[in-house]
């Protein structure tokens, strides 16, 4: 793999240093004025990799490592550095909630208008949005982790106490974002007959069944889910008819707090909750948002440093339900039938008529989720990975577009999202860009890559994350606040005109997930070959045997030489039998050279004097 992670986060993390942090103060914002998500987003490109890459941790000062700390080393030494931290979370859990501690959770300046001569007012621009609650899970998390850790090794008692406050502003803040997720949950049902129900039919029929035998297909497929869903409680709203055979249904997460929640008992101190507005209808884009962000929830990392309390494991409890009901109505919908998946039907298109390449790339991520949980379906990979190659050179990723090309659309503007029910507040409807294609792709081939059992799959894999890298290595900003960070597209697709130069956090920090997502994969053991761990088996017991011989033979006075010989080859040997289950090519490599000096012994002693 030609990313090389460890050396492109550091340069990410020099890079960051330098734009966001000078006379010994922290600068917020980037591209847009500073809001919610992207604060949080401008954190994580932090405190992912310093809490998901064991050699990027910043919470041991002694542990730190020489070259994470000459790349953040305008932020301190060793021992200022995780203070500084500190003090720059503090700042960002202060400024988002209000005078009364309610944590903030609203899109500002991120959100346009869907009517260009009409800007979004101050109301709406307070509106609170699910990317995010997403995004609050996972930075809270984040910092609830390091906070524990530097806890640990903290002597003095002003700095003990001001942990202690900020570890209690981020719990504050998690079950906030936790609470918000369960109100933004949404099934939506419709008739078979009306266009949500015929858009549905379409998109799935890859076999020209008949309408009927899809729906009664649709209704086997979803039965289970059906019950899930009757049963949820916590932050449900208004009920739906799911078992009138007439009628078909979505679920996942709208763009914000739905029309209708109910407010959620808890006994944690997380504020009022805001009424909804959201349409109450889910939405692709915010349902995978949803989804990658509760998947924090559950990690080996949450459950070994107990990062929740025990309010809070109540409420991942429920939000867990939604994530596996959503993961497997999703995840069936895209497989559905019995020869083409409408996964492969490109692009996607959704029940409100809207079809996108970028769409197809958020549901491959919803049916890699669903592979990774079910081994065996590892099988069917093989179509994801068909997917993702056709979808990088749609969108002009790994081939170069023509002039006037419609899909370099895709990488700006972008998507617009339609956020249905914000006018309800006045103003015109919002609209919401989605314009990270290149790093979702990076990170959801990345995934695959790791999921492959084989070795020339995995190859092809890794060799169109390379090119999807290269691709975003040529948008990085070349000069100005934001050089070495994203995002300028006009470096690559000539006709676009230059942006400002600062950063993008919203880019910037897929763009890091992407790379923690590299620095993960080439953390795990290689593949096992078949035809390696065979041929290393074979070879192995060869030279135990020849080596065994050899002992028998060598006389007991035999001179140091021989017998640091053998020693090595004892020692190599060893090696070699442990490391066989997990390297069969290392093995085979450790075997080659016992072999090849058991061998020029038994020469010698073939053209020794006195050898018959």
């Amino acid at each position: 793999m030609r990313i090389q992670p460890r050396q492109q986060l550091l340069e990410t993390w020099r890079a960051i240093a330098s734009a966001s942090f000078s006379d010994h103060s922290w600068t917020w914002g980037g591209r847009r004025e500073r809001n919610s998500i992207s604060d949080a987003e401008q954190l994580l490109c932090l405190m992912g990799p310093a809490t998901k890459i064991d050699t990027f941790k910043l919470d041991l000062p002694d542990e730190i490592a020489e070259d994470v700390l000459e790349a953040l080393s305008p932020l301190g030494d060793s021992v200022e550095l995780p203070r500084r931290l500190v003090r720059v979370i503090g700042d960002y859990l202060r400024t988002h909630r209000d005078e009364d501690g309610t944590p903030d959770f609203s899109g500002g300046s991120y959100f346009d208008s869907s009517e260009p001569t009409r800007e979004p007012t101050e109301a709406q621009r307070r509106l609170f949005l699910v990317d995010s609650f997403s995004m609050s899970v996972q930075l809270s998390l984040a910092i609830t982790g390091f906070l524990r850790v530097f806890r640990s090794v903290i002597t003095r008692e002003d700095l003990r106490r001001e942990v202690a406050e900020v570890e209690e502003m981020a719990s504050t803040r998690l079950t906030a974002a936790m609470i918000g997720l369960l109100r933004s949950f949404a099934v939506n049902e419709f008739e078979v007959s009306s266009p949500e129900g015929q858009a549905l039919i379409r998109t799935v029929n890859q076999n020209n069944w008949s309408q009927r035998r899809v729906v009664d297909e649709l209704h086997q497929q979803f039965r289970e889910i059906k019950a899930g869903l009757r049963d949820l409680t916590i932050g449900a709203g208004s009920t739906v008819d799911l078992d009138n055979p007439n009628r078909l249904f979505e679920c996942g997460w709208s763009w914000g707090i739905t029309r209708g929640a109910p407010t959620i008992e808890t006994s944690e101190q997380a504020g009022r909750q805001e009424e909804g507005i959201a349409q109450a209808a889910p939405y692709l884009y915010y349902t995978v948002v949803a989804l990658d962000g509760i998947q924090d929830l559950f990690t080996e990392r949450t459950r070994i440093l107990g990062l929740l309390n025990e309010e809070q494991h109540r409420l991942a409890r429920a939000l867990q339900i939604r994530w596996d009901l959503t993961q497997s109505y999703w995840s069936r919908v895209a497989s559905f039938g019995e020869n083409r998946w409408p996964l492969e039907d490109i692009p996607w298109r959704t029940t409100d008529e809207l079809e996108s390449d970028y769409y197809s790339l958020l549901v491959t991520s919803i049916v890699v989720t669903a592979i990774e949980n079910n081994p065996a379906a590892t099988a069917e990979l093989g179509r994801v990975t068909r997917v993702l190659d056709d979808l990088a050179s749609r969108a002009r990723v790994t081939r170069r577009p023509f002039v006037n090309d419609p899909a370099v659309a895709l990488h700006t503007p972008g998507v617009p999202v339609t956020l249905v029910g914000s006018e309800q507040v006045g103003g015109p409807r919002l609209s919401w860009p989605v314009y990270d294609f290149s790093p979702q792709l990076l990170k959801r081939t990345l995934r695959v890559a790791g999921l492959l059992s084989s070795s020339e799959r995995r190859g092809q894999m890794l060799e169109l994350a390379d090119n999807v890298w290269d691709h975003l290595l040529q948008r990085r900003h070349r000069s100005g606040p934001g050089v070495q960070l994203w995002d300028q597209p006009s470096e690559i697709y000539s006709e676009l005109k230059p942006q400002s130069q600062q950063p993008t956090w919203y880019y910037t920090e897929r763009v890091v997930e992407s790379l923690v997502a590299a620095a993960n994969l080439m953390a795990d053991a290689p593949l096992q070959s078949q035809p390696a761990t065979s041929l290393a088996t074979d070879l192995l017991a060869e030279a135990e045997h020849l080596f065994d011989q050899e002992l028998l033979m060598a006389s007991s006075e035999a001179g140091p030489s021989l017998a640091a010989v053998l020693q090595t080859a004892r020692t190599t040997l060893r090696r070699a039998r442990a490391i066989l289950p997990t390297r069969p090519g290392t093995a085979l490599v450790l075997v080659n050279d016992v072999l090849r000096e058991l061998d020029r012994l038994a020469a010698a002693r073939l053209t020794s004097p006195g050898a018959v």
